[in-house]
């Protein structure tokens, strides 16, 4: 291999085609006479055979598709390193010197993305000015690279410490870096994306699973339900990929049937599928150039497709109490529970089909789907769970909690976040949602939120053995979707500077900020702390002894994070070896972009683009096949798991996308994003009649169910009904 070009991103390579202009692209304003002069001496220093000794590992691993329901397969097996089942920008001040180096030549960093001219729109260079300062920019480049490779003399120790970000902090350029172009960054992540779909579309097409590294897939069913190819067609539409949607719009048109004798999971399936479909079905009518012709044969495609889907999903809700099975057979529609855990459902995957079919019962006025999923969450409430937090298992048959472990990772996140949404999506309409949210936030911090020693990180922890028992210092990364889903509650997606302005603005709303402020904080050192700056799929903190919690004193974090090996704030952290792959997982870049959006802090901008960074610089196959969840977030290279997981196209690019993107795009006043990052628009169900249709069982003051006292009317009724009961009784026995 070439190691002057680890990733063989070199003339006729379709990934280099595609990347090589874009991180140019990506460069400030205030740099791009410096960027013309550090390009012109590239040549010069691949010369000196710097680069020599990069390598990439070539994956091995490939996984065998063993689920049926396609769900998150390989999650399983590694959540047993917790001892529990699962299911399934840099900142100028937080970089390194290092990556910015390597971002700009796609040595070791963000590869060079180029699928523009050199003289193309906004990214016209003066040529005039940049031939005649060749000779002095090729002497400063050759100056940097000698610093960045044999160390910089300020920085105190070797710059490409494992670990540490290069050793070098980004201020070398802050000085001369005032403005970013985000444009230019957001167009990076398309450029990601479209290299995604390319590799797709020649190895891959229409298999519900990709495996880039064999160049290979599989397939859920017999000629694929559309896993990828479904998930995403919104980000396509978003970004304006016509040819792309094109073709997505032909396969689904003429190879997607979902009568097929397979099962599949009822939560990941409406998620992706049903809320993709509705998705796009939503975009088409609202986006520019997307919208069939009029009178075409297929200008209600994906409703239809959505209809269809959804009527064969409903199956799995004919449980006794309403609660769906886990999954569901699509051509017999027959309901089939879990496998596992003793049968019981996941209380996540059950709470998480609202917002999908409630807006497919606005847009279609069948009000069965809306009672569907309403009765679901009537029969979750009843139960009473202490301070809003529910157990993570819930038996379909009977519609009661199995266990009692609380956790707002695997099998219970979702629940929280769609609480809010609900409100939200149905235009304030529903208040019973938003009653059960503040419930649940409040029982969050009183009973999960600790802090890690010695840095004081807010951590969301768990309860495996029940409110009453013994506190676990874990976060999944799925937990991560919190910062910005509390955000979200507090200002109802408004600025907080406009939120501020209402009369409903309280210290209870600046609470949560600081609280949504805190955890994005701890969610980011997920990152940071990690050599290739990609976050595990578990981390476990070190706490106090006994543990601090909130409601003893709120703690806050560090304000910046040194990225030094020896750290202190590192310490913090744990990371269990079963426990460092990653996934492609959106969670975090979705907090992100929740928190631009609502506070205007640029840092969380900022946080998006290394993070953005680290996933090309370290999940970017090197022939351009696409990108790779990986086996160890703290090897370099990292081992490959052979796997592009759907929702890194519906999700984690998605959100990139929107977070580098003008905040009029998709406007939180006006849609809500389901848990696959799926916008649905608001709307106001009582133009179809609809409302909640179940009221709460009341509770008292510690939080227990305390039914009404009955009217003399109510007793009466049920005198009677006992009565006629035992007169039919008497006269039976009698005969």
């Amino acid at each position: 291999m070439n190691t002057r070009d680890p990733f063989n991103l070199r003339t006729g390579s379709t990934a280099f085609n595609l990347l090589q202009h874009s991180a140019a692209r990506a460069a400030t304003y205030t740099r791009q006479a410096g960027q013309q002069a550090l390009e012109a001496g590239k040549q010069a220093f691949e010369d000196t055979g710097f680069a020599e000794g990069m390598s990439f590992a070539v994956p091995r691993n490939v996984p065998t598709f063993n689920d049926p329901s396609g769900v998150r397969r390989l999650e399983d097996s590694v959540w047993g390193s917790s001892g529990q089942s699962r299911f399934g920008g840099s900142s100028s001040g937080n970089g390194s010197v290092a990556e910015a180096i390597s971002g700009v030549f796609g040595e070791k960093g963000l590869p060079m993305y180029k699928d523009k001219p050199y003289n193309y729109g906004t990214s016209m260079r003066k040529k005039k000015w940049f031939r005649t300062k060749r000779v002095p920019g090729t002497i400063f480049f050759l100056i940097v690279a000698y610093f960045y490779w044999f160390g910089w003399p300020w920085s105190g120790g070797d710059s490409k410490k494992k670990g540490s970000g290069g050793g070098s902090s980004w201020g070398f350029f802050s000085a001369v870096e005032e403005k970013v172009d985000w444009e230019e960054r957001r167009e990076s992540v398309r450029d990601a994306f479209k290299l995604s779909w390319k590799a797709y579309e020649d190895h891959g097409w229409g298999y519900d699973e990709y495996h880039p590294s064999s160049k290979s897939g599989r397939h859920m069913a017999t000629g694929g339900l559309g896993w990828i190819i479904v998930d995403a067609l919104d980000t396509m539409m978003l970004m304006n990929l016509t040819r792309e949607l094109g073709h997505a719009r032909q396969w689904i048109s003429t190879s997607l049937t979902y009568d097929k004798d397979q099962d599949v999971n009822t939560f990941e399936t409406t998620i992706r599928m049903l809320g993709g479909l509705l998705s796009a079905h939503y975009l088409q009518g609202t986006l520019p150039g997307m919208k069939p012709a009029e009178g075409s044969n297929d200008e209600d495609l994906y409703l239809e497709k959505a209809s269809d889907l959804a009527d064969r999903l409903l199956s799995a809700y004919e449980s006794n109490s309403g609660v769906p099975y886990a999954s569901v057979n699509l051509k017999t529609l027959k309901g089939i529970p879990s496998h596992a855990d003793g049968g019981a459902s996941s209380t996540a995957e059950a709470t998480s089909l609202q917002l999908e079919m409630k807006y497919l019962a606005f847009l279609t006025g069948e009000a069965t789907y809306w009672e569907k999923a309403e009765k679901v969450m009537q029969v979750v409430d009843n139960n009473g769970a202490r301070d809003g937090l529910l157990p993570i298992f819930i038996y379909a048959d009977q519609g009661i909690f199995r266990s009692n472990e609380i956790r707002l990772g695997s099998r219970g996140d979702s629940y929280y976040e769609y609480l809010i949404k609900q409100y939200y999506q149905t235009a304030k309409q529903e208040p019973i949602y938003l009653e059960m949210w503040d419930e649940a936030l409040a029982g969050v911090r009183k009973h999960l939120i600790t802090y890690s020693q010695p840095s004081n990180f807010t951590v969301l922890a768990e309860r495996p053995s029940g409110l009453s028992g013994h506190i676990s210092p874990k976060m999944d990364h799925l937990v991560c979707f919190m910062p910005g889903t509390i955000a979200l509650g507090a200002t109802g997606g408004l600025t907080v500077e406009e939120a501020k302005k209402l009369p409903s603005w309280s210290t209870k709303q600046e609470e949560e900020m600081e609280l949504a402020v805190e955890l994005m904080k701890t969610c980011w050192g997920m990152y940071k702390v990690t050599a290739t700056g990609l976050a595990p799929e578990i981390a476990h903190f070190n706490i106090y002894d006994p543990p601090q919690m909130m409601r003893h004193g709120v703690l806050k974090g560090p304000e910046t994070l040194d990225p030094a090996d020896d750290a202190d704030w590192k310490q913090d952290y744990i990371i269990k070896p079963a426990d460092t792959h990653n996934l492609q997982r959106p969670e975090t870049v979705e907090s992100l972009f929740y928190m631009w959006r609502i506070t205007g802090d640029e840092k969380y901008r900022n946080w998006g683009w290394e993070m953005f960074q680290s996933f090309v610089k370290h999940t970017l196959l090197e022939d351009g096949a696409g990108f790779s969840s990986i086996g160890d977030v703290n090897q370099i290279p990292p081992p490959s798991r052979d796997n592009m997981e759907s929702f890194w196209l519906a999700e984690t690019l998605k959100y990139f996308y929107l977070l580098f993107g003008p905040n009029d795009i998709l406007p939180l006043s006006e849609v809500v994003l389901n848990t696959e990052a799926h916008p649905l628009p608001v709307f106001q169900p009582d133009k179809k009649r609809f409302k909640t249709g179940w009221t709460r069982i009341p509770r008292d003051p510690n939080g227990n169910l305390h039914p009404p006292e009955k009217t003399q009317e109510e007793v009466k009724k049920e005198v009677t009904k006992t009565v006629l009961v035992e007169n039919e009784v008497a006269s039976e026995s009698a005969t």
